[in-house]
């Protein structure tokens, strides 16, 4: 367990423990780096020290980090530091879904269908990666204090399933889909499984199974039919209903294929709370003329076959489950609880409905071909300047279960052309005999600008040649990452023009600071963001001056010490000269007044210049005094594309004595320029040699070998006193 106070890695300071799980306790931090909170996920020592385990975590937490979305909590490091292996998470202020059923007792169905659609969406982004939750339920998402939606742990449960089902899995088991119960192949209709029972609990406020262990849970959603909702909420709506029944389907083949159409039919419910949501996709699919590819049909065989093993292995897992000691034998106890198995009557009942739903399967199978073969004719019948006949032609038989695909010699298979450039992807389709136009272009995170992001008719979809497929060109993401633009090196302009460029808005919010000049960006907010959206400058104003504290003198030219002290509304005292082996000549060397000390406005401060005492009485009766008011702009000097050069600059002054020596005196101290800037060359008051009425100020490149004047100002001097 890690105390308050605790810092990881030197930059993350854990604060406070906020919750903790089957396989690891979750933290409050603050990360010291990029100063924002965030949340780690710390591994618990039953599985830090499993080497495989740790191994298989960090792989599917890694492919986590990749995803980006807005329904999504954010991965943003995977760490192993000593014995301690943890996740830094996105902190989302807020409650977990799980609690916020248990808070309402049930969601009204319109509730229901708005979280469950943001639910979904986080879903499919993930799916798109190709990434599988695994453990979908509402103790995964967070509804933050803005109402959106967050799914949590993508790809952390994939390691976890490796394990046994323990004590751990409890939570789980509630939610769990039929083929992982029985470990059987997962894929995205396994978290479909998952989400429909987490529907199901948003709208009863209950699961739909309960039991006294674990493995009575699995076992009835294995075998229970799923009650429906309705029976316990009885003005629920019926299209969401539906929408439920079908995600929870025992055989995935029955499920929805994607969550986009799970999505998809949310958004139908919400719009129409009593439509048949079954009626309407059956309807749209016979309404409507549609070319079947060689991948669907061939789909249609392993359906077949995947239906028959999946029914096999159910009937293995049941043998070998132990039957719980309080079960009554022979009798049902709600749900969860099983009938015996050594009922011959039922056995051969079952063996009864699988040689009717295996001739069921086979008549639908012939069926749809004797339907595609008329159509297929029907259609060449109606095609106007050729007498071709069939489209497509299917051929099954239960003996061999073969599929064939025939297509004329005026027709042709589609390629894939995703993720090829606009000039290979004209090229691909002209091979096939097809033309390609691009129907428009979209922003896309996964594929890059210029590529092909997608196309109308999918792969090996079956065209008449000479067709015109539309593709849609990717714009490349829409998302900037603002760390790799190098902000808090440029000054607040220059900054601000360049996310501006980027289709950024720019905010900018000055504050004080003692270590950046003002004018230099500090930090900025958020560190990735959309074309469009804004961010956020913070730019500092330099040392805040408060009027009767003393400045810190120490180090500056006179002239740059007066400036201070009259900002400071203070005025300067007796100045005196010493020697110093330590202290350039001009510079600094005390003050009478420690800085920071507050004195009365117009109290004046001493201070100790380094130089030679040796000035005959004239001399120190008189001076001779200058000004500037100028500004030095270095896009001449450095180019004004540079954005990230930068230049040591120093501010001089050059008089020739009466004699023809040529001595300097530093006016402003050097300092580093960033970027093609303006710099101001602001000195009301210049000290000369005595005698001396003339001089030239000079701004120099400070770095350079000899000192090479970038600019340079001619200024008069006057006698004072």
């Amino acid at each position: 367990m890690l105390n308050p106070g605790t810092y990881l890695q030197n930059r993350y300071e854990i604060l406070e423990r906020i919750g903790s799980g089957g396989m690891s306790v979750v933290y409050k931090a603050q990360c010291h780096t990029l100063n924002r909170p965030v949340a780690i996920k710390v591994l618990k020592e039953e599985f830090a020290f499993d080497d495989n385990f740790v191994s298989k975590f960090k792989m599917e937490a890694q492919a986590a980090a990749r995803l980006s979305h807005p329904n999504i909590v954010s991965v943003y490091d995977v760490v192993d530091e000593d014995v301690l292996h943890y996740i830094v998470m996105e902190l989302i202020e807020g409650i977990t879904l799980k609690n916020y059923i248990e808070k309402k007792g049930h969601l009204e169905s319109k509730e229901a269908i708005g979280i469950a659609i943001q639910v979904g969406q986080g879903i499919a982004a993930a799916h798109e990666q190709h990434i599988i939750h695994r453990d979908i339920k509402p103790q995964n998402m967070i509804i933050s204090r803005d109402g959106k939606v967050k799914v949590a742990d993508f790809g952390i449960a994939r390691a976890v399933s490796t394990q046994t089902m323990n004590a751990t899995a409890v939570g789980s088991v509630h939610y769990i889909s039929p083929e992982q119960a029985r470990g059987g192949y997962c894929d995205e209709r396994s978290d479909i499984y998952s989400f429909g029972i987490t529907m199901y609990e948003m709208v009863t406020g209950k699961v739909p199974f309960e039991g006294d262990n674990t493995v009575t849970v699995a076992l009835a959603h294995l075998e229970e039919p799923v009650r429906r909702p309705s029976e316990l909420v009885p003005d629920l709506s019926h299209a969401l209903e539906q929408i439920i029944l079908k995600c929870t389907q025992k055989r995935p083949d029955r499920r929805y294929s994607n969550v986009l159409d799970v999505i998809g039919d949310l958004r139908k419910a919400l719009m129409n709370p009593d439509c048949d949501i079954y009626d309407l996709e059956e309807g749209d699919e016979l309404g409507k003329t549609r070319s079947i590819s060689r991948e669907e049909l061939i789909n249609m065989q392993e359906s077949r076959k995947a239906g028959r093993e999946n029914e096999r292995s159910e009937e293995e897992l049941k043998d070998d489950v132990p039957k719980p000691v309080s079960r009554e034998k022979g009798k049902r106890r709600g749900n969860g609880h099983l009938s015996s198995r050594k009922n011959p009557e039922k056995d051969v009942s079952t063996q009864f409905e699988r040689i009717i739903t295996g001739i069921g399967i086979v008549a639908a199978i012939l069926i749809v071909a004797v339907v595609l073969f008329v159509f297929s004719r029907l259609t060449g019948l109606f095609r106007a300047g050729t007498s071709e006949k069939p489209t497509v032609t299917v051929s099954t038989e239960a003996a061999t279960e073969s599929v064939e695909v025939n297509i004329t010699n005026n027709q042709t298979y589609v390629p894939s052309v995703l993720k090829m450039t606009e000039e290979k992807a004209r090229e691909e389709l002209e091979k096939a005999g097809l033309k390609m136009e691009v129907t428009g272009t979209d922003f896309s995170d996964n594929v890059a600008e210029g590529l092909v992001m997608s196309q109308v008719f999918d792969k090996d979809v079956v065209l008449e040649k000479g067709s015109v497929v539309g593709v849609t060109l990717s714009k490349g993401s829409d998302k900037v990452d603002l760390g790799e633009l190098n902000l808090t090196v440029l000054t607040a302009d220059n900054a601000a023009k360049l996310l501006e460029e980027k289709g950024l808005t720019v905010e900018i919010k000055e504050e004080f600071s003692n270590t950046a000049a003002a004018g230099a960006v500090l930090r900025f907010s958020p560190e990735t963001a959309k074309v469009g959206e804004s961010v956020t400058l913070f730019v500092s104003k330099g040392i805040q001056v408060v009027q009767g504290m003393v400045p810190e003198l120490r180090g500056q030219n006179q002239t740059a010490a007066d400036a201070m002290l009259a900002a400071a509304g203070l005025l300067p005292g007796d100045v005196t000269q010493e020697h110093s082996d330590t202290v350039a000549e001009g510079l600094i060397i005390s003050q009478a007044v420690d800085a920071g000390t507050m004195l009365e406005p117009g109290a004046a401060v001493d201070y100790v210049v380094s130089g030679e005492p040796d000035l005959s009485q004239a001399e120190s009766d008189q001076y001779y005094v200058a000004s500037i008011d100028q500004t030095c702009s270095l896009s001449n000097y450095i180019g004004p594309a540079s954005q990230t050069s930068s230049v040591r600059v120093m501010v001089r002054l050059k008089q020739t004595m009466p004699n023809g020596e040529e001595i300097y005196t530093p006016l402003i101290k050097e300092r580093l320029v960033v970027g093609a800037q303006t710099i101001p060359v602001v000195i009301p008051r210049i000290r000369g040699a005595y005698g001396v009425d003339s001089g030239i100020v000079e701004v120099v490149d400070a770095g350079s070998a000899n000192l090479t004047v970038i600019a340079s100002y001619p200024v008069t001097f006057f006698p004072v006193g």
